[in-house]
């Protein structure tokens, strides 16, 4: 018997529901995969759980499903947000994708001094969000927000939720990991002018990586993780 691939759907989920496949999906399933009616499937929407499933039918263009069981009732999964600077096309995937595993709840790409300002393809990252969701079980998909300047992401910014800024050389003083956000800048690290904004904001908390200087999407993976893990240590110090 097949093993089971995983789905995200945007249909509501219930016993014996037939819903249709996402474009693309009839597609890897036949095409790529050679799945065919009454293979099973597991399905999500981010909203109904987890479903188990089978293929009802499957073209080169159409597939339908049906859902059959419920795997795991839908939960809340709670994570940080993740600001990072604008990087090359490739490095700004990576890390969309990395930060969808690692539990970031929103990602919010910001317009930098020194970031790349190629055109964002939002429904380009939203689809590397959602394969990256399949791939890892999350029940629920991050939001990919619209790139905004730093200036008007902070302005915005909840103040209630601290704002963690890896900044690079700020000395060495650690702290508790939280669950707040996240903010890494880009290739070439903040402006001065970037660095004098943040330090006009209380929910800003600097913080260190460690001694090395890290590439950007390095450092968004393993600023992700120290914020999550509650016995990791992250390290802190006033700009």
């Amino acid at each position: 018997m097949a093993t089971s691939i995983r789905l995200f759907v945007d249909a509501a989920l219930s016993e014996g529901a037939e819903l249709p496949a996402r474009e693309g999906q009839a597609h890897y399933l036949s095409g790529v995969l050679r799945r065919g009616r009454g293979d099973p499937v597991v399905l999500f929407n981010g909203r109904d759980g987890e479903w188990a499933g089978e293929i009802e039918a499957v073209g080169k263009h159409r597939a339908t499903f049906r859902a059959t069981a419920l795997l795991r009732p839908q939960s809340a999964e709670p994570g940080p947000w993740l600001v990072f600077g604008l990087l090359k096309r490739d490095t700004t995937d990576l890390v969309v994708q990395k930060a969808t595993e690692l539990g970031a709840a929103r990602i919010l790409p910001v317009l930098t001094a020194h970031g790349q300002a190629h055109r964002v393809n939002l429904d380009r990252l939203r689809a590397i969000a959602m394969e990256a969701a399949e791939q890892c079980e999350r029940l629920t998909i991050p939001d990919v927000a619209e790139p905004l300047n730093l200036p008007e992401l902070l302005s915005n910014w909840p103040a209630d939720r601290t704002l963690a800024a890896a900044v690079e050389r700020i000395g060495d003083a650690p702290f508790p990991a939280r669950q707040g956000g996240l903010l890494v800048g880009p290739e070439g690290g903040f402006s001065a002018a970037e660095l004098d904004a943040l330090r006009r904001h209380a929910f800003v908390e600097p913080v260190t990586l460690g001694p090395r200087i890290l590439r950007a999407e390095t450092a968004a993976i393993a600023g992700l993780t120290l914020l999550q893990v509650g016995n990791i240590q992250a390290r802190a110090f006033p700009i």
